[in-house]
Formats: structure tokens, sequence, C-alpha cells
């Protein structure tokens, strides 16, 4: 699996980052992982064609609690709340994953978190 690692997360800055993106819906149904929402204009042409029967679209951030260093894990699996297995799931275009990879990095900088 290609994923992203933030790696070093102390527990307050943690714990803003969880809740913020509870308040912002992101938290899935299961505890630590989130569904961060891929933008439609963003999908592939057979994301966009699959959209109402499989979509929408997200991909995984799983927040790690450790004591030897707190972590954010991001899939960079472009997942279907739909379907679980799809021609439509597949791993960032390099364009999808640019934009995640600043989704994220804005949201913690913005939270002035420094990482």
């Amino acid at each position: 699996m290609r994923n992203y690692l933030i790696e070093d997360i102390i527990d307050d800055n943690l714990a803003i980052i969880e809740k913020h993106m509870t308040d912002a819906g992101y938290a899935g149904p299961i505890e630590d992982i989130y569904y961060l929402p891929m933008p439609e204009d963003m999908l592939t042409d057979e994301q966009k064609e699959h959209l109402e029967k499989c979509g929408p679209y997200f991909l995984g951030l799983e927040v790690i609690h450790d004591l030897a260093g707190n972590k954010l894990k991001m899939e960079l699996l472009v997942r279907a709340k739909g379907i679980i297995r799809c021609s439509c799931v597949a791993y960032c275009t390099p364009e999808q994953r640019n934009y995640m990879l600043d989704f994220v990095d804005d949201m913690i900088k913005g939270l002035d978190i420094p990482v």
C-alpha cells in the first residue's frame, strides 16, 4: 500500500487534528479512521462515470496513537464509499496525490501545528 506518513505528533496536537477532522465531518465508522473527500473535479473519467453507483470517493487517513510517536497515515488509494471492489478504486493520479498531500499539509498548517 502506498501511504503518506507524518510522524512524531505530540498528543495535544493530535487531539486538535482529531477534533478538527471530526468537526469537519470526516470521521469514519471505525475509530481513528477518517475519510478525506476527493473533490469531484479531481476524479478520473472512470470515477466520474461511476460516481452515482460507487461514489463518493475518499482517501483514508488513520490516526495512530503510539508512545513512540503519534502518526497520521493517509493511504494514497482512492476508495469508493458505495463499493469495495471496482475498477474505479485505484491509486491516486499524480494530480490527485498532490492535491491530497497539500490538503493534509494545509489543514495541519491551518491548525498552527508544527510537524
